[in-house]
């Protein structure tokens, strides 16, 4: 069964895997967290890794990580070089549930359901306010006033 790494800004992995636990708690005890702080290097962060994914010791990995090009995800670019982890940059709720979900298939799909569940995950989301137009009252007109309910 594929196994997934969540390296985020602190505290966001951690947050993330909680998350997952919304799934079922199976799924929850598929999901690691490596929650980077401030005070930590690249090197830190991918010994860090390379501990956790040991640990695991599955043939396939998704590692999840918050932003591309920050010190998470160039740590996760390195532990993606091991053979059978895949890397996708942006996580988001729905990426991880999306991804959870489908954890029996193929690590390379997994990835390309996480990402196109991510993207479809974001949207704008806006409530149309009233329209607070004001009445221009003439006196002539009050027999064209219609009220509608």
């Amino acid at each position: 069964m594929l196994r997934f790494l969540i390296i985020a800004h602190a505290p966001l992995a951690s947050a993330l895997k909680a998350v997952a636990a919304h799934i079922d708690a199976e799924a929850a005890q598929s999901v690691e967290a490596i929650d980077v702080t401030a005070s930590l290097s690249q090197d830190d962060v991918i010994a860090a890794a390379s501990v956790v994914l040991d640990r695991m010791g599955s043939t396939e990995v998704l590692v999840f990580t918050d932003v591309f090009g920050a010190t998470p995800c160039n740590a996760a670019r390195r532990i993606g070089e091991r053979a059978g982890v895949r890397v996708v940059a942006g996580v988001n709720v729905p990426a991880l549930w999306r991804a959870v979900g489908h954890r029996h298939e193929p690590v390379d799909r997994v990835a390309e359901l996480a990402v196109s569940g991510g993207q479809q995950g974001l949207m704008h989301v806006s409530v149309t306010r009233p329209q607070h137009q004001s009445t221009k009252h003439n006196p002539d007109d009050s027999q064209h006033d219609h009220h509608q309910q």
